[in-house]
């Protein structure tokens, strides 16, 4: 259980919190109030779900393929198998993305319209885009990451995207620490309110580019959507 993919079965609960989080985004997606979707409101939902079920399926075999490898060819099964779901998680997590950016391009085109339903809908479908947004960084996150789970095994290079606070402690106790899910998380949530980077660091331009488009779409949804909702209301 030493090899580099058995990281997929030691770090199962990130994993499954990963794919549970998209089941969160598809469940938000279905609460939107107002018309805020590229065709049908059941559209991006039933995209996003056509390519969770087999990812989830993938993650399960690949988690007991690892309690039953006992030598090369086992591990590079699963090494290629991996790569298979990396790329569908990186298409959905996309798909996800540009569901989100495309219904807050349509809130604000609406809001400048003039078009627009009442001050209470938009307050919920500004919340509903800013949890999306947190939670699909999240994500984009964990899965970008050189030393996260998800590449563990899969990227030679071993080089971190982020610095978190772990990193710069010299305990030996917590050396070979990984970032899990719940970090990548709690990184995306103090970024959309802070709109910078808080305890942890970014230390690539893909991990800046990544933080300043999130703070983006953050400081519209918040800035500009929920403001013009709470105008209404007053």
């Amino acid at each position: 259980m030493r090899h580099e993919h058995a990281v997929i079965h030691h770090r199962a609960l990130d994993f499954w919190s990963a794919r549970a989080a998209v089941l969160v985004i598809i469940c938000l997606q279905l609460l939107v109030i107002n018309d805020l979707s590229f065709g049908p409101r059941w559209l991006a939902p039933a995209i996003e779900a056509v390519l969770l079920v087999p990812l989830s399926v993938a993650t399960a075999w690949t988690q007991m393929a690892t309690q039953k490898a006992v030598d090369r060819e086992h591990w590079y099964a699963i090494g290629r198998f991996r790569l298979y779901i990396r790329r569908i998680a990186l298409v959905l997590t996309g798909v996800i993305s540009v569901m989100n950016c495309g219904a807050l391009v349509f809130l604000v085109r609406a809001l400048l319209e003039g078009h627009a339903g009442a001050g209470s809908t938009l307050l919920v479908d500004a919340l509903n885009i800013w949890v999306t947004n947190v939670i699909v960084f999240s994500l984009w996150f964990w899965s970008t990451d050189r030393g996260g789970p998800p590449t563990c095994g899969l990227v030679k290079r071993a080089q971190a995207d982020f610095l978190f606070p772990q990193m710069t402690l010299p305990d030996r106790e917590i050396r070979g620490w990984l970032p899990g899910f719940v970090d990548y998380a709690f990184l995306a949530f103090t970024n959309a309110t802070a709109f910078s980077p808080t305890d942890t660091l970014p230390l690539t331009q893909r991990a800046k580019l990544l933080m300043m488009a999130e703070a983006l779409i953050s400081l519209l949804t918040i800035a500009l959507v929920a403001a013009r909702a709470v105008n209404i209301l007053a």
